[in-house]
C-alpha cells in the first residue's frame, strides 16, 4: 500500500502560501498600525492617554527592567533584543507552562535536534538557547526538564550569545524564568483548569508576613496531569516555597524548588514516508493521526530538587552588592525509542530503545557588586563578577535493538515490554566540570539619549571523564575509554559584547550591537567522541524600538547575522549515534508588536523571517548550505483580545489567535521535513477584579500538524481540544 505524494517543489510552494501569505499580510497590516500609532505627529504628541498594561505586567514593555540585564536597565534602554512575556497573558491564552509562552516571542520555536518531548527543547533565531530560573541554569545542555508556571511572575528572552554575562552559553539565547517573591499583604489564589484528554491542572499559592518582624513567605503548589493524545501521559506534582528576610540593609531571598515530573517519549511520531523516488519524505498522513509506533514502556521521568539562597546588600547609594548561591540536584530516568532506522518498504526497520539514567549535581556561587557613579557629565551602571560553578554529572546508557513494524500503514508494536531484550551498555560515564568566570559589564548614560552598553569575561573552564566501566568499542577521539582511567581539558575563552542606542525621536530609538559567546561541548552525550573543544558564536544585530501614544503601542524590529561553529550534532550510522561537529549561519529579520487600537482592543504579534545554512559540515560534506534540522524560514503569531459588556454587566472577555510555522527539515540533507502549519485558538471569559473564569478551544480547525521534526518522524500536534479554567485570587 502506498501513500500519494505530491512534488517537493509544489508541495512546498502550496504550504508556505497558504499558511504564510494570510499571515503576512496580517503582520504588514499589524506593523502599519503600529508605526501610525507611534510616529511622532502632532496630533499623537498631544494625547493623554493614560499608560496602560498591554500585556499584563507593571509597565510597558520597553519600561520594563529584565534580571537577566543584571543592571536594572529598562528594555527601552539595553541595545539588543530583550523581550519579557508577564504569565498573565500566557494563562489568558490558556498556557500552563513554558511551552506555551514561547509563542509570544519572535524567533523562538519548539524544537530542533534532540527534541525528545521529555524536556523543553527550542531554538531561538535557529540556534540553541540556554534555560535559566532566576538566574541560574538548569544544568545539563541535553537532557533537561519541563518547565511549568509554578509561581512563575514572568519569562524574559535574550536572544544572541549571552556568555559575556553568562558563562557558558549557546549562541540562541538566554531564557530567564522569575519567580514571584513574598509580598508584606497577605494574598492567596487557587487555579484550576480541566480539559482534553483527561487533562487535570491545579495551582495554588498564598503569601504574606510571617511571625518574624521582618519576614516574609510565599509558598507554590502544583499538581498537573494528563492522559495525553496519543497516550502520552504526563504529570507533574511541586512545591516552591520561599522566604524574605529584611533586616538593616540587607534583604535574603531563601528558596527551595521540589518536583517530579513524568513524560512519555515519542521519538517515532508518524514516520516519513517516500513515496516515489526523489521526493522529500513527510510524515505519513494515510493513518489516523493517533496511530501509534512507540514503545509503550516508553518514560521519561524525573526528580528536582534545588535550593537557593540570595542577599542584597545596599552598602550606599553607590555600592550594591548581590551574593547568590544555588545548589541543584536532578535524577533522570529515560526509556525512548531510538532516533535511527526509517521506512523500508512498508516496513519501519532499524528500531532500537534506549535506556538511560543520568545523576546532576549543580553547585553555584555568584559575587555581584553593582556600583553606580558618573564621570563627568557620564552616568554609569558598572555590574562587577566572580562565577564558581560546579558541574557533576553520572551517566548510565544501555540499548537492545527491536524488532521491526512490519506494516505501517496498520502497525502492530511487536515489543510490549522489555522481557526478552538484550541491552548492550552504550556508556557508563562520570563526568566533572568547574566553570570560574570573572567579567563586568557597563551601562552607560552618555546623555538622556545615548547609552552605550559593553562587557568582557574571562573564563577559565576545566572539564573531566571518567569512565566506570570499559566498553568493548568506545572511544573518543580514537582513545580507548577504559575504567578509571581520567580525560581532562582546560579551556580559557574570552566573551564580550558592546552595543549603542540613541533616542532620536520620543519613542524611536534604533541599536545596534555584536556579541560573541562560546558554550562548553561537555554535556552526557557529546562526550561519546570525548572531551572537545567549545563551540564559539559570533552575532551582529541592528534594529529599532518604538513606543508611542503613552505605552499604548510598542513596535520592536531587529535584523541579525549569527555564526556558530564547532556545533555539537548528532549522526546516525546504522543502529548507532556519533557525535559529530558542524557550522552554522543564520541571518534574518523579526518584529514584535503591541497595540491596544482603543480601549478594551489589545494585539499582541510577532513575525520572523530567517536563513539559516549549515556552513561546514565534515561528517557529510553535501549538506553544506542545506538548511539545519529544525529551523523554519517563517514564524508567525498573533494573539488579540477585546473585552465588552452585556448589558450593564462588565468583565466579558473574547480572544484568540494564530500560530503559524513553515517547513523544517529533520536531517542535515534535507531529504526529511514536517510541513509548514497553521492552527487557531480561541477563547471566552468572565473576568473580575478577584476571579474569572473562561472556556478555549485550541486548534479550532482540527488541523493536522507537527511540532517538531525528530529523526525518525514528526512529533503530532493536538487535535481540536476544549479546556475550561478558573482562577480565585485575593
Amino acid at each position: 500500500m502506498k501513500e500519494k505524494t505530491r512534488p517537493l517543489t509544489r508541495a512546498r510552494g502550496l504550504a508556505r502560501a497558504s499558511v504564510f501569505r494570510t499571515s503576512v499580510e496580517i503582520a504588514l497590516a499589524s506593523v502599519s498600525v503600529c508605526a501610525i500609532l507611534v510616529a511622532p505627529s502632532a496630533s499623537a504628541q498631544e494625547l493623554t492617554l493614560p499608560t496602560i498594561d498591554v500585556q499584563g505586567g507593571p509597565a510597558t514593555p520597553l519600561q520594563e527592567t529584565p534580571q537577566l540585564g543584571k543592571t536594572n536597565t529598562p528594555v527601552g534602554n539595553l541595545p539588543g533584543s530583550v523581550q519579557v512575556v508577564p504569565t498573565t497573558t500566557v494563562r489568558q491564552e490558556g498556557g500552563t507552562d513554558l511551552r506555551d509562552a514561547i509563542r509570544n516571542v519572535s524567533g523562538i520555536d519548539e524544537g530542533g535536534g534532540s527534541a525528545f518531548n521529555f524536556y523543553d527543547r527550542f531554538q531561538i533565531r535557529g540556534l540553541d538557547p540556554r534555560i535559566y530560573s532566576d538566574g541560574f541554569s538548569d544544568g545539563d545542555q541535553l537532557n533537561g526538564f519541563p518547565h511549568s508556571l509554578n509561581g512563575v511572575d514572568h519569562i524574559e528572552v535574550l536572544k544572541g550569545p549571552g556568555s559575556a554575562l553568562f558563562g557558558s552559553g549557546p549562541p540562541g539565547g538566554s531564557i530567564n524564568i522569575v519567580h514571584a517573591v513574598p509580598s508584606v499583604t497577605p494574598g492567596y489564589g487557587v487555579s484550576l483548569q480541566g480539559g482534553s484528554f483527561g487533562t487535570i491542572f491545579a495551582n495554588a499559592h498564598a503569601t504574606g508576613p510571617t511571625l518574624v518582624p521582618g519576614v516574609n513567605y510565599r509558598i507554590d503548589g502544583l499538581a498537573q496531569h494528563a492522559d495525553g493524545f496519543r497516550g502520552l501521559t504526563s504529570a507533574d506534582y511541586e512545591l516552591r516555597p520561599v522566604w524574605t528576610w529584611t533586616h538593616l540593609d540587607h534583604t535574603t531571598t531563601v528558596a527551595f524548588d521540589l518536583r517530579h515530573i513524568e513524560r512519555t517519549p515519542d521519538l517515532q511520531g508518524l514516520p516519513y514516508f517516500r513515496s516515489s523516488p526523489g521526493l522529500i519524505a513527510t510524515p505519513l498522513t494515510s493513518v489516523p493521526r493517533d496511530t501509534r509506533y512507540y514503545s509503550p514502556y516508553s518514560h521519561g521521568n524525573q526528580d528536582l530538587a534545588r535550593a537557593t539562597v540570595a542577599d542584597s546588600w545596599i552598602v550606599s547609594e553607590f555600592l550594591t552588592v548581590n551574593n547568590r548561591f544555588s545548589y541543584m540536584h536532578r535524577d533522570l530516568d529515560v526509556m525512548r525509542n531510538g532516533d535511527g532506522g526509517g521506512v523500508v518498504g512498508d516496513a519501519l526497520t532499524g528500531r532500537s530503545i534506549r535506556h538511560q539514567h543520568d545523576l546532576n549535581d549543580d553547585l553555584t556561587y555568584q559575587l555581584e557588586p553593582v556600583w553606580t557613579f558618573k564621570t563627568g557629565n557620564i552616568g554609569h551602571t558598572l555590574l562587577t563578577g566572580f562565577e564558581a560553578h560546579e558541574q557533576w554529572i553520572t551517566t548510565h546508557r544501555e540499548t537492545a535493538a527491536l524488532p521491526n513494524i512490519g506494516n505501517i500503514f496498520a502497525p502492530v508494536v511487536p515489543d510490549q515490554s522489555i522481557a526478552g531484550l538484550h541491552f548492550v551498555p552504550n556508556f557508563a560515564n562520570d563526568l566533572r566540570a568547574t566553570y570560574l568566570g570573572i567579567y563586568a559589564t557597563d551601562q552607560i548614560d552618555v546623555t538622556d539619549k545615548w547609552k552605550i552598553r559593553a562587557g568582557v569575561r574571562q573564563d577559565y573552564w576545566n572539564t573531566n571523564l571518567t569512565p566506570e566501566a570499559s566498553i568493548p568499542g568506545a572511544n573518543a577521539n580514537g582513545v580507548p575509554l577504559v575504567a578509571g582511567v581520567n580525560q581532562s581539558r582546560t579551556d580559557t575563552p574570552v566573551s564580550w559584547n558592546i552595543g549603542t542606542l540613541y533616542h532620536v525621536l520620543p519613542g524611536v530609538s534604533p541599536y545596534v550591537g555584536v556579541s560573541e559567546g562560546h558554550l562548553a561541548n561537555f554535556n552526557s552525550e557529546a562526550v561519546t567522541s570525548g572531551l572537545n573543544a567549545p563551540e564559539n558564536s559570533l552575532q551582529y544585530e541592528a534594529g529599532v524600538k518604538f513606543e508611542g501614544l503613552n505605552g499604548r503601542a510598542t513596535l520592536t524590529t531587529a535584523v541579525f547575522d549569527t555564526q556558530r561553529d564547532n556545533v555539537q550534532a548528532s549522526l546516525v550510522v546504522g543502529s548507532n549515534n556519533v557525535v559529530v561537529f558542524n557550522s552554522q549561519r543564520t541571518e534574518g529579520f523579526e518584529a514584535d508588536v503591541l497595540v491596544e487600537p482603543v480601549d478594551k482592543w489589545k494585539i499582541i504579534g510577532n513575525v520572523t523571517f530567517q536563513d539559516a545554512e549549515l556552513t561546514e559540515n565534515p561528517s557529510q560534506p553535501a549538506a553544506v548550505g542545506k538548511h539545519p534540522q529544525g529551523v523554519p524560514e517563517r514564524i508567525f503569531n498573533l494573539w488579540t483580545s477585546y473585552d465588552f459588556s452585556i448589558g450593564a454587566l462588565d468583565g466579558f472577555r473574547v480572544s484568540g489567535g494564530v500560530q503559524a510555522r513553515d517547513l523544517t527539515y529533520a536531517d542535515a540533507l534535507n531529504t526529511e521535513a514536517v510541513p509548514a502549519y497553521a492552527i487557531w485558538d480561541a477563547a471566552v471569559g468572565y473576568y473580575q477584579p478577584t476571579w474569572d473564569v473562561a472556556l478555549g478551544v485550541k486548534n479550532l480547525t482540527d488541523a493536522t500538524y507537527f511540532v517538531s521534526a525528530n529523526g525518525t518522524g514528526g512529533f503530532v500536534g493536538d487535535p481540536r481540544t476544549f479546556y475550561v479554567k478558573a482562577d480565585y485570587h485575593f
